[in-house]
């Protein structure tokens, strides 16, 4: 699912809720990974450990031995040297995505129940542009929860900002408009940050694009930064 909206170069692995027990059989969390859910509940241990089966998986399709994942600054993953990524869990559903870090600079995704946000989490998320853009596509396509939506395109916005610039981006810090593809369940995404943003490759970046499908049940967004081409160089 996640696969469709990313670049070909970056190797995708996910697991459904059918999928999850064969997913993590077998599988043992390094001592590193173990320090980090050793006092963790069931449901977040197990969470925990489907994700980085996920990631081990993407490992092996890039031929990069498996490793231990452990979450770091900001709560960033550590990827082993020449990879970069990124993982997301929700109810029923992980994934990681991980690349080569010389095809891409940065990449983010994320997933999410599909389902309307708990009241008061789109006040807390949402510029008033964002507020205004969703009102008009909840009339134009009302079967979609466009606030969840867009709370899952702001986490992957998040995700592949933070490892080129080890900030916090603030909801408030990127406005994002989605766009709908003709079947109207699936579309792009276009985050102007707000912020000064990072620098990729001597070149500041001040947006970044990304795709949304919802399937499944599913809210899945996920934003790729590549690398500038040599005509933007030039320009």
């Amino acid at each position: 699912m996640i696969e469709e909206l990313l670049p070909g170069a970056v190797v995708v692995v996910e697991a459904h809720a059918h999928e999850a027990a064969a997913a993590v059989e077998g599988v043992e969390l390094y001592p590193e990974e173990e320090a980090v859910v050793a006092r963790a509940v069931e449901k977040r241990r197990h969470e925990f450990t489907l994700v980085r089966a996920c990631a081990r998986r993407a490992m092996e399709k890039l031929g990069v031995a498996p490793q231990a994942i452990v979450p770091g600054e900001g709560g960033a993953p550590g990827w082993p040297d020449g990879l970069t990524g990124s993982m997301t869990h929700c109810e029923g559903y992980a994934a990681a995505a991980l690349v080569r870090a010389v095809d891409l600079a940065s990449l983010g995704i994320d997933a999410e129940p599909h389902d309307a946000l708990p009241e008061g989490v789109l006040t807390a998320i949402a510029l008033p542009t964002e507020e205004t853009r969703l009102r008009r596509l909840t009339a134009d396509h009302p079967s979609v929860h466009w606030d969840r939506l867009l709370f899952s395109a702001k986490e992957s916005v998040y995700k592949a900002w933070f490892p080129l610039t080890r900030r916090w981006l603030d909801f408030s810090e990127a406005d994002i408009e989605l766009t709908v593809g003709p079947d109207g369940r699936s579309g792009g995404l276009r985050a102007e940050l707000l912020v000064p943003g990072p620098v990729v490759g001597g070149r500041r970046v001040d947006t970044f694009a990304g795709r949304w499908t919802v399937r499944r049940g599913l809210a899945a967004t996920a934003v790729a930064v590549p690398f500038p081409t040599e005509d933007e160089d030039a320009g």
